[in-house]
């Protein structure tokens, strides 16, 4: 890429020599025409030419838009250099006055101008995009209204060389000053290599609108002709403009700012504001008494078929923004009923927390009489009692036993440890999980029938969180259990490869093996339906597993993967930061 740029400069550099010394050692005469004009011919070819490169290096649409549109400016002026060689190099005779290929020449800048209000640097969402886009077609309209009104009355309904010139020469310079405007914006607020762009193409165009206001004041002193020292400066612009995609080619162009919103705000005002000038210019057609009523009728009806325009694309924007409006007004809607929900869940999730604190306070006082009870059930069991009255003792010290171990249990899950991962087995974590459901369970007329696969490799994770998202799933799958069908929840273990794998079915698992395509992510596209789902799925990620759910509907259930602890020596060679490390560093 570099050995080709180099060979685009030199050919740049080339050209703008060989017009030099055209201009400065050459006489006037018709061989002076000829070269100056072939010479700025190619000039603009090769300009051209280099622009058109960047389109398919562009990474994003808004900057092949912007390549493309300023290729098509080039386009244009190439056009025109091509018109007005036809007349001097070909057919040998100057060029008429006035001359049709003026209205390709001032087209040539109005590519340009749409290429800026892409604003390829920002970063935009679609539909500000689309709603900035219509802003500026009605600039456009009005930008090649005004040339229609000012000048091709005078060109063509009732021909005036003077006029057509003194008007032309304006709107030209007026269409150059707003390019210049809108570059020397755009290179003060962009970063990076969209401001060397926009700084190079600010340079080249401040020469060439210089260089013609000079050219126009030497034809206007009959000062110029074709291949004068008056031509070396607008030589010089035309290859200073080809320099600035040439150096975008070796620029990063990828780091795009936020949107600006004021940009947008000035380009709707302005956008109003030319279609409000319409009246303006009727009225000024009607009210002047020195216009040939030729001209007056022309004015007035292009006036009103612009009106007719633009206004057509004010119904097109404003619909845009009512639909635009209309969707936002639906999330706002959903917003708010979200934002209830969330509310009156994390109201929730405070009485739980109080209750679980109250739990833990609980548990320690029954511990007490717990202890008392079993202490006395087995004197009980080793006196001299009758054998029913010893089997009675025995049997209140195994309900002793069973309430210690839930009493435990609770204590375990409603103690506020911090996050630890450690070597663990997955079977005694759901083991406890049923424990706590146990007498839930029992309450609603349900039970839970276990298939721990034995021998299962450790997973690295944190027991107390492993442990909640054990309690919500399994909750989750028998507040939704069919009664008339099946009253028991299925909670199956085993191991995958990498992964130890935890079941939870609403149906036996090993009649009907279930499966999983669906994996639930807590930052993509596939989120859970619930904020305790989402929590079960960051935890889940946190600890390099992943929560999972079966195509089917009618049969809820979830499985639980854990990536295997072994052959992990500590944390680091399992590949996980502790998360509560992770934690405490943000």
């Amino acid at each position: 890429m570099a050995a080709r740029t180099k060979l685009w400069v030199a050919l740049l550099i080339a050209l703008v020599l060989a017009q030099t010394a055209a201009s400065v050692l050459m006489p006037r005469s018709n061989a002076l025409t000829i070269a100056s004009d072939l010479i700025q011919g190619t000039l603009l070819l090769v300009a051209t030419a280099a622009f058109l490169p960047n389109i398919s290096r562009s990474t994003t649409a808004h900057a092949r838009l912007f390549w493309f549109l300023m290729s098509a400016g080039m386009l244009f002026w190439l056009t025109y250099q091509g018109m007005w060689n036809y007349f001097e190099v070909y057919k040998r005779q100057d060029v008429p006055d006035p001359f049709l290929g003026d209205i390709v020449l001032f087209l040539h800048l109005v590519p340009m101008i749409a290429a800026l209000a892409v604003l390829p640097h920002l970063r935009e969402d679609e539909r500000d995009e689309r709603i900035r886009m219509l802003d500026f077609a009605l600039l456009l309209i009005w930008w090649v209204f005004i040339y229609v009104y000012t000048v091709i009355p005078w060109q063509t309904v009732q021909v005036d060389e003077a006029t057509y010139s003194a008007n032309f020469n304006f709107a030209y310079l007026t269409e150059k000053l707003v390019l210049l405007v809108a570059l020397a914006i755009l290179a003060y607020t962009a970063d990076g290599g969209w401001r060397q762009v926009y700084g190079q193409l600010l340079g080249a165009s401040a020469l060439y609108a210089s260089s013609s206001y000079v050219a126009n004041w030497a034809i206007g002193h009959k000062l110029y002709y074709s291949g004068s020292i008056y031509d070396i400066p607008l030589t010089v612009s035309i290859a200073w403009m080809a320099v600035a995609p040439l150096l975008a080619l070796r620029l990063n162009l990828s780091d795009f700012k936020p949107s600006r919103p004021l940009l947008g705000v000035w380009i709707t005002r302005l956008s109003m504001l030319a279609l409000f000038s319409l009246l303006w210019t009727v009225l000024q057609s009607e009210l002047d008494p020195a216009l040939p009523p030729s001209v007056k009728a022309f004015r007035v009806t292009v006036s009103l078929l612009t009106m007719v325009v633009m206004g057509m694309v004010v119904l097109w924007r404003q619909r845009l923004l009512r639909d635009e409006l209309s969707r936002i007004l639906e999330r706002s809607r959903r917003s708010f009923d979200d934002l209830k929900d969330l509310q009156e869940k994390l109201i929730q999730s405070e009485k739980l927390a109080s209750l679980g604190q109250l739990v833990g306070g609980a548990a320690h006082e029954i511990n007490n009489p717990l202890t008392a009870m079993l202490g006395y059930s087995d004197l009980l069991s080793a006196s001299t009692l009758p054998p029913q009255e010893q089997s009675q003792a025995a049997q209140i010290g195994e309900q002793v036993r069973r309430t210690t171990t839930l009493v435990a249990s609770l204590l375990t899950f409603a103690r506020q440890a911090p996050v630890k991962l450690t070597a663990l087995d997955i079977n005694s974590v759901v083991q406890t999980a049923v424990r706590l459901l146990g007498p839930q369970l029992e309450a609603d007329a349900s039970s839970i029938r276990l298939e721990l696969a034995p021998s299962l490799p450790p997973v690295l994770a944190d027991s107390n969180q492993i442990l909640h998202v054990c309690l919500h799933l399994a909750g989750q799958i028998s507040a939704h259990l069919d009664r008339e069908i099946s009253s028991t929840l299925f909670v199956r273990t085993h191991s995958q490869g990498k992964f130890v794998l935890v079941d939870f079915c609403s149906y036996d698992p090993s009649s009907q093996p279930p499966s999983f395509p669906s994996v639930f992510n807590s930052q993509g596209g596939n989120k859970p339906s619930t904020l305790s789902l989402s929590a079960c799925c960051r935890i889940l990620e946190e600890h390099r597993g992943r929560l999972l759910q079966p195509s089917t509907p009618g049969n809820p259930a979830f499985r639980m993967e854990l990536r295997v602890a072994a052959n992990s020596a500590n944390r680091s060679s399992f590949g996980v930061p502790s998360w509560a490390a992770a934690r405490g560093s943000s």
